[in-house]
């Protein structure tokens, strides 16, 4: 009879194990999903950042001249403004 009752709480204790161990199994695979899919975001997040640093950098560039030459080179660039006494030569080619 004693072995009868060993046997038992074994099998229940073999059945709880189990039932955590695919609980245990269930959520690192859910964990592993997410960790995917946020690292993917990082990447996106990243290159945006990077963009942005590109963006500052080009800005930062635009106004490290003084005042006069930034004017100047909005007016040559956004407007086409050049000096009477220059030539300017258009290229058509589609080079």
């Amino acid at each position: 009879m004693k072995n009868a009752g060993k046997q038992g709480g074994s099998l229940i204790w073999r059945i709880a194990v189990f039932a955590v161990s695919i609980y245990m199994i269930i959520t690192l695979c859910g964990l592993m999903k997410e960790l995917v899919s946020k690292k993917s975001e990082l990447n996106l997040l990243e290159a945006r950042r990077d963009e942005i640093n590109a963006q500052i950098d080009e800005l930062t560039a635009l106004l490290s001249g003084s005042e006069a030459e930034i004017v100047e080179k909005a007016a040559r660039e956004r407007l086409g403004y050049v000096y009477t006494d220059e030539q300017v030569y258009i290229d058509n080619s589609g080079n």
